[in-house]
């Protein structure tokens, strides 16, 4: 009871809108000061004196009720002693709450979330559903996070099947946050990207002149997650031999280095994910059956984003954040013509493809809102893939080849046609300043009003966000 303070109640309000107080001890006569003390402090524990009426702990009429503290009555004369007990409790109450404010700031600190968040209206944030990173407001996505629930606090084998882009390695870390190897690392692979004679090696590590190149010993991938987890993507990728060596892992813990026959012993929590059809491939005789249903014990199939439409606008959102945070700039809206651009768009390549379209339109927008013309220019036509025959969204190289000045001046055409033949739109597509589009199109002797028509073939069609970079080597040439 030493830091007790009294105090007349105009200054106690005062004190109470600095301090972070635990308890407010008021006399029955100054209601008023009680209910102005609830809406400046509504955790705070309030203890009412009385001289007569109700019990000691029964709730004071008229007291403000909260879920996080309560109004208690003492009656007069006063118990010291219970008073003493009351504010002892109080005491323990305020700061295991602070010590759990303590703990969330730095949770989001660590992951990386809270920020993020600042862009939307308490509506969409009440709709949204966040598990460990993954962002979704989709039933299609609820269904797979209530499958992500089902096996926290395990380490079953999972098989996440997607399609590139879709976030599988994201899923998996989620998996292993909630597992039971948690506490371990975390280590991802993706099998397609490592030749097939280099695979053994990354994985299970190898002994000092296994090979030409290997010049001391290595402990491998599988090493490394010892005691966590790995997350072996495009799984469907393995050779043969690598199969062989992953269910020897999976049944019996064990891997061998590439040229040792000592055998180690590893304690790690396989995740795999593939966006091909294993159950083909076994049909096929290309997978091990035995390889597939020991990887294939808790099957989960993410959805594509096409298929999780209502997901496109809020993750658009959270992506422009984070880019634009890591950018130090503040955070744009969303304009409502690039809304639904982004809607229209098939996305093919799913949330990676979504997360680099928000990451330039960050660096493209200018102003405290992003447009359509931030977007790239398939985007604002609608395309989702490489169409065929469409003059309005690709580009031909003849047979017999075409000079790079010819390319450029269709590039500088089209992307002044589809901008409506607004230039400085044009330029911010091109990512070019201004004053060199204008240059570039007095070089090429291009009329800013002309729509010449453009040429269709079937040698190669190209995706017309990758014209820019045509444009780039036109420009250093």
């Amino acid at each position: 009871m030493a830091d007790t303070t009294l105090v007349p109640p105009a200054e106690a309000l005062a004190a109470l809108s600095r301090l972070d107080a635990n308890v407010l001890v008021v006399e029955d006569r100054d209601r008023q000061l009680l209910a102005e003390a609830v809406a400046l402090r509504p955790a705070i524990v309030r203890i009412l004196l009385r001289s007569t009426g109700q019990a000691t702990g029964e709730a004071a009429d008229g007291a403000a009720d909260g879920p996080d503290a309560e109004t208690v009555v003492l009656p007069r004369p006063l118990d010291v002693a219970a008073l003493q007990a009351v504010c002892a409790v109080a005491l323990r109450c305020g700061n295991a709450r602070r010590q759990a404010r303590d703990l969330e700031s730095e949770n989001h600190r660590l992951r990386g979330v809270g920020t993020e968040t600042a862009s939307f209206t308490p509506e969409e944030l009440g709709e949204l559903e966040r598990y460990e990173g993954i962002l979704t407001q989709s039933s299609a996505m609820r269904r797979v996070l209530a499958l992500l629930r089902k096996i926290e606090g395990t380490d079953t084998t999972a098989l996440i099947h997607g399609e590139t882009g879709t976030g599988k390695e994201l899923v998996a870390q989620a998996i292993h946050a909630r597992s039971r190897s948690r506490r371990g690392r975390f280590v991802a692979v993706n099998l397609g990207a490592i030749s097939d004679h280099l695979r053994e090696s990354e994985l299970f590590g190898h002994v000092r002149g296994a090979f030409t190149g290997a010049t001391e010993n290595r402990g491998g991938l599988f090493v490394e997650a010892n005691g966590g987890c790995i997350f072996l993507d495009e799984v469907g990728d393995a050779s043969p031999g690598l199969q062989v060596a992953l269910l020897r892992v999976l049944e019996e813990g064990i891997i061998t280095p590439v040229g040792s026959d000592r055998p180690r012993r590893v304690d790690v929590h396989v995740i795999s994910g593939t966006n091909r059809n294993l159950d083909e491939l076994v049909r096929q005789g290309l997978f091990r059956r035995d390889l597939y249903y020991r990887l294939n014990v808790f099957p989960i199939e993410l959805p594509p984003l096409r298929h999780r439409p209502e997901d496109i606008f809020p993750l658009a959102k959270h992506f422009v954040v984070q880019a634009s945070l890591a950018m130090g700039k503040k955070p744009p809206e969303i304009a409502r013509e690039a809304r639904a651009v982004l809607d229209a768009y098939h996305w093919e390549g799913n949330v990676r493809e979504l997360r680099n379209v928000m990451e330039r339109a960050a660096i493209l927008c200018k102003g405290g809102a992003v447009v359509a013309a931030d977007l790239p220019l398939a985007l604002e036509r609608g395309h989702g893939s490489v169409p065929t025959g469409d003059a309005a969204s690709t580009i031909v190289i003849p047979p017999g080849g075409a000079k790079l000045n010819q390319l450029e001046r269709e590039i500088f055409e089209k992307t002044l046609a589809l901008a409506g033949y607004n230039q400085s739109r044009a330029a911010r597509i091109l990512g070019l300043r201004e004053s060199t589009f204008r240059f570039r199109l007095q070089k090429l002797g291009i009329a800013s009003r002309r729509s010449l028509p453009f040429p269709l073939g079937r040698v190669a069609t190209f995706i017309i966000t990758a014209l820019t970079a045509l444009a780039e080597i036109a420009l250093s040439s």
